[in-house]
């Protein structure tokens, strides 16, 4: 559980599940999950292809957190698992918004590759009057006035600080994951490209009028075996970003191919920065770290 964050788009990690299956290209390396023998809290990995997994743990303990951390902030939610896994109940999941609803000050980034249970519950109805019931159970048990913020954010569902991502590695799961997104009721809708493994289109359906992105976050892979990204994939989705006035973000460069190593004859890392996060080595055009506009 971290209150501060290493990870450069937010500012807080809230972990309150643990543990993860790899579902698609983008988790192969995933450093939840791992490669053998990867232990996470007693547990061990239990192989590298996809649909392995460290299992997952719910961490009560840790929902009531936002609630005590006084000053406005971006959070992480889940940077060690996926909200929406399978094994995650459903009512779990509500007692989650619930949080994020009393903690109105804060806005919370919620980032998934399980796009079709998101959609499902978010677009439910059951699944807003739980959370309302929810929150006026934690309302009670926090002792907080009967009347507050949250519980008029509630009647405007989706909750307005509440910005729900995909992930998006291809453009295969570019196709998949962003029309689905598209599709769920969200205040801010935006995409994780990262690890960003080949070139990704964004269709102009997407960025265009109605429900549309609102955020892209680029990035390549880091750590041991990590795949390259070409920089030409990243400077286009940056371009096309600047192009349908998307924010972007560019995170951290990672792993790159030899030919885009060195810019200007020096490198792209600063010494020890294998991750490539520190932007001063980095070609002009991608120091682009720019945050999605909301009404708020």
């Amino acid at each position: 559980m971290a209150d501060k964050s290493k990870i450069q788009r937010t500012e807080s990690t809230w972990n309150v599940v643990t543990g993860c299956t790899k579902i698609s290209d983008g988790c192969v390396n995933c450093y939840i999950t791992g490669t053998p023998p990867f232990r996470m809290a007693g547990r061990k990995f239990d192989g590298p292809g996809i649909g392995a997994s460290t299992g997952v743990t719910l961490h009560p303990d840790r929902l009531e957190m936002p609630l005590r951390w006084k000053q406005p902030r971006m959070v992480f939610v889940n940077s060690l698992a996926d909200l929406f896994h399978e094994d995650v109940p459903t009512e779990y999941i509500a007692q989650v918004f619930a949080v994020m609803a009393l903690a109105s000050r804060h806005t919370f980034q919620v980032l998934t590759k399980r796009h079709a249970r998101l959609r499902a519950l978010l677009n439910s109805r059951h699944f807003h009057l739980a959370v309302l019931a929810r929150t006026l159970h934690l309302q009670d048990d926090n002792h907080l006035p009967p009347w507050n913020p949250a519980t008029r954010t509630l009647t405007k569902w989706p909750l307005p600080n509440v910005h729900v991502g995909v992930s998006v590695e291809t453009q295969q799961w570019a196709d998949i994951r962003i029309p689905a997104l598209l599709d769920t009721l969200a205040a801010v809708r935006w995409i994780s490209a990262e690890p960003l493994l080949g070139p990704v289109q964004l269709r102009s359906e997407w960025v265009g009028d109605g429900p549309s992105l609102s955020w892209a976050v680029v990035g390549g892979e880091s750590g041991v075996g990590a795949r390259p990204m070409d920089l030409a994939w990243a400077r286009s989705l940056v371009r096309q970003c600047q192009l349908t006035k998307t924010p972007a973000f560019v995170k951290q460069l990672g792993s790159v191919y030899a030919k885009d190593l060195f810019v200007g004859g020096r490198s792209l890392y600063a010494q020890g920065d294998r991750k490539g996060g520190d932007w001063t080595h980095w070609p002009t055009d991608l120091r682009v770290r720019e945050h999605p506009l909301t009404d708020g």
